[in-house]
């Protein structure tokens, strides 16, 4: 069993190796630039390097914590040469990255049976195809199932869930288009207690044009679930667009501010060099980036392992 695992951790690692490589390729091309003809770390190499970090969307208040510890080393060690900077590098960003107090948490808390997710996040950064990947994940660890389609503002977003029910092989709850969004929620998690299921995720509607309308909507379906399921949802996961990048930023700002989210997920790292992006949002947010998107596959949602991302981020080629 223990072959079988390492070779599965094999294949996640060149996943994610594969998901980070234009994130990985666009840092190091501007990195070799930054220190051509330098031979040790240095102001201007420094201040090069907070460029970098900034036009990979690490973002500024997290780059200039990088800096500043990096400044430490430097005046401590007193020579540090450029070829130790891309170890310094991991060294600090993973410390930064473990300093989140929720870091490497694990999937979910099997105590709580159905456990709840409800999905928030504004449309098109991947929702629903990011909770037929959750479904499909906990349905391969032998757990039972339930959707919940609370999203009844587009047609499409159903008939997405609908469909990735299907392919996944789960039970979906619907109403009609345009119904209460709460009142989907409480259909879907009375019948995933009626059906003794593991696991409830419930999408939610991603519009953003009104913060306090948004709030007043979430809070509604947290009550109506709270009817069932007295201290439901145990996580509220915020999905994220990593290639929108900095915008990124402004949607976890907007939706941390509406509801409690506890949970993040990064999607489509693999189709953008704005990987750097993860390591601000963890660092700015300080809630735990629980789920990687690096890939179309169904497989290719990870959970997040903050040393193994960065190891992905700085990997020479």
């Amino acid at each position: 069993m223990s072959w079988f695992k390492n070779i599965f951790k094999k294949e996640e690692k060149e996943t994610l190796d594969k998901g980070l490589e234009k994130s990985n390729q666009g840092f190091f091309e501007k990195m070799t630039k930054a220190v051509v003809g330098k031979s040790k770390v240095d102001d201007e190499v420094l201040d090069n390097l907070e460029e970098i970090l900034i036009a990979s969307d690490v973002g500024a208040s997290t780059t200039i914590k990088i800096i500043e510890r990096i400044e430490e080393r430097v005046a401590r060690d007193k020579y540090v040469g450029v070829n130790e900077l891309d170890q310094i590098l991991r060294e600090e960003i993973s410390g930064l990255l473990l300093e989140n107090p929720h870091a490497g948490s694990g999937n979910i808390d099997t105590s709580k049976k159905p456990y709840v997710i409800m999905v928030v996040g504004v449309n098109g950064v991947g929702k629903t195809t990011t909770i037929g990947k959750l479904a499909h994940q906990f349905k391969s660890e032998g757990k039972k199932v339930v959707l919940g389609a609370a999203d009844t503002f587009r047609a499409a977003a159903v008939d997405q869930l609908v469909i990735w029910s299907e392919r996944v092989g789960v039970t979906i709850v619907k109403q009609e288009m345009g119904s209460d969004p709460a009142s989907v929620a409480f259909d879907t998690v009375q019948s995933a207690v009626a059906q003794e299921a593991d696991v409830v995720i419930i999408d939610t509607a991603g519009r953003l044009h009104n913060k306090i309308n948004l709030m007043n909507e979430l809070s509604k379906i947290k009550r109506v679930m709270q009817k069932v399921i007295p201290d439901a949802p145990h996580e509220i996961l915020l999905v994220l667009d990593g290639s929108t990048g900095q915008n990124a930023f402004e949607q976890a700002k907007q939706f941390t501010a509406a509801t409690e989210v506890n949970a993040l997920a990064v999607t489509k790292l693999d189709g953008t060099a704005k990987g750097g992006v993860v390591i601000g949002i963890s660092d700015q947010f300080q809630i735990p980036v629980k789920y990687i998107g690096v890939g179309e596959k169904m497989q290719d949602l990870q959970l997040f392992n903050g040393t193994e991302f960065v190891d992905s981020f700085f990997k020479k080629r």
